[in-house]
């Protein structure tokens, strides 16, 4: 059996409301064992037998038909998201944050692309290591900066989705706390 995170894209922003308990509950539905949230960001970490591929058709469903909504999400085993982690180019800073993003395969070149053609503000970097685009950006210019714009695309809405590297962070600590249980 193997272990993923699914990141659910669009939870608790603009009018989309989920508990994490009814989330879980919805992945335990659908067949999904060892089911735990990670904050109220949908992150959730479980167990499946299953491919990626149709794990990804039987969750959208199962969440799009219980809260009644479009829903999106990304799937990472445990061992990619502890190397999304490792693998992180940038210097953690009080200054900046630092965010991942799980999408589509060869999202990463489409932001990479976004990126560049964008106006950055001051310390604001973005590169690709191996299929996963990182980007630091000073606190406070999230969501002023030219590409934090960018995100909120429309034609982005179901290629993506980005978490702060300390929620990756907290992730991978769940994954090892579960394993004790």
């Amino acid at each position: 059996m193997k272990k993923y995170c699914a990141f659910l894209r669009g939870v608790n922003v603009n009018g989309t409301s989920m508990k994490m308990a009814e989330v879980s509950k919805v992945f335990t539905e659908a067949g999904m064992k060892d089911v735990i949230s990670v904050l109220a960001t949908g992150n959730i970490i479980f167990s499946s037998d299953k491919n990626r591929a149709d794990l990804k058709i039987i969750l959208e469903k199962s969440l799009s038909e219980f809260f009644n909504y479009e829903a999106f999400l990304f799937l990472k085993t445990e061992k990619e998201v502890v190397e999304i982690f490792e693998q992180n180019p940038f210097l953690k800073s009080e200054d900046s944050h630092i965010y991942i993003f799980v999408g589509i395969e060869n999202i990463e070149h489409l932001l990479s692309e976004e990126f560049n053609q964008s106006i950055k503000s001051e310390n604001e970097n973005g590169t690709i290591v191996n299929r996963t685009f990182y980007w630091q950006v000073s606190k406070g210019n999230t969501l002023d900066s030219n590409f934090g714009k960018v995100l909120g695309k429309k034609s982005l809405k179901e290629k993506m989705t980005s978490r702060n590297l300390n929620t990756i962070e907290k992730i991978i600590k769940k994954f090892n706390t579960q394993q004790l249980i």
